[in-house]
């Protein structure tokens, strides 16, 4: 027979741990994003996390079932540091543009944290009131429900998954960052032009681009798309 489900406020711990901290579920989730951040992906787990807020990591179950759920909680948490902040101008597409910018921004700002997470649907208050933001965005701006499902689906998908690919760089050591990067100045730049003219055309301007993200290029490229789908009022 399945264990009920304990409401969330008597999971939490209303004692403060040893050093007097009062424990939260904002504070764990931002004490393992640190970690993530310190240590990489590794450096997350029940016990690292119990040093870090001086608590038994068993305490940290009264906030989360398991590290899948605090994992979800971390997707989420990102998200909601995308939002804050964010200031609707009214136009559909200056605040879409704004909102994948904050997200993707959001993601790479914690590379480790964005591995873990970006594949993942925490369907969580965060998510859910981005999702809505989106959506009112393509509806009240005169998309059908069909095309505004198609934008969503591939605005969400995009962003994230640049999300993924450039966290996935700045997840690397320092040194082998460096050398992938020194591939386009050196192996690139120097590609004999009898054998790889393209490449020798493109050259220096590869050397400039490719160490950048394409994420502010393939979404404007997406609003584009979208824009001349918008049916004329």
């Amino acid at each position: 027979m399945a264990k009920p489900v304990v409401p969330e406020e008597r999971r939490r711990r209303r004692r403060p741990t040893r050093s007097g901290t009062v424990l939260s579920e904002r504070l764990i989730v931002e004490t393992a994003l640190r970690l993530l951040r310190e240590h990489g992906s590794g450096g997350l787990s029940a016990r690292r996390l119990g040093i870090a807020l001086d608590c038994d990591p068993s305490t940290l179950y009264r906030y989360f079932r398991g590290m899948d759920e605090l994992t979800l909680a971390i997707g989420d948490a990102l998200i909601g540091h995308a939002l804050s902040g964010r200031r609707p101008t009214g136009e559909w597409r200056a605040d879409l543009r704004d909102i994948g910018l904050r997200i993707h921004a959001a993601y790479v700002a914690h590379p480790h944290a964005a591995l873990l997470t970006a594949n993942r649907v925490t369907g969580r208050a965060n998510e859910l009131a981005a999702d809505e933001v989106i959506l009112d965005l393509l509806r009240t701006a005169g998309f059908p429900l069909p095309d505004t499902v198609r934008i969503y689906h591939a605005f969400i998908d995009q962003t994230l998954a640049f999300a993924a690919l450039d966290a996935a760089s700045l997840a690397l050591p320092e040194e082998a960052l460096r050398a992938d990067e020194g591939k386009w100045r050196s192996t690139y730049a120097h590609a004999p032009a009898e054998t790889y003219p393209r490449i020798a055309e493109a050259a220096p301007l590869l050397a400039t681009r490719m160490v950048t993200s394409a994420y502010p290029t393939a979404l404007d490229m997406l609003l584009n798309s979208a824009a001349a789908r918008l049916p004329r009022r």
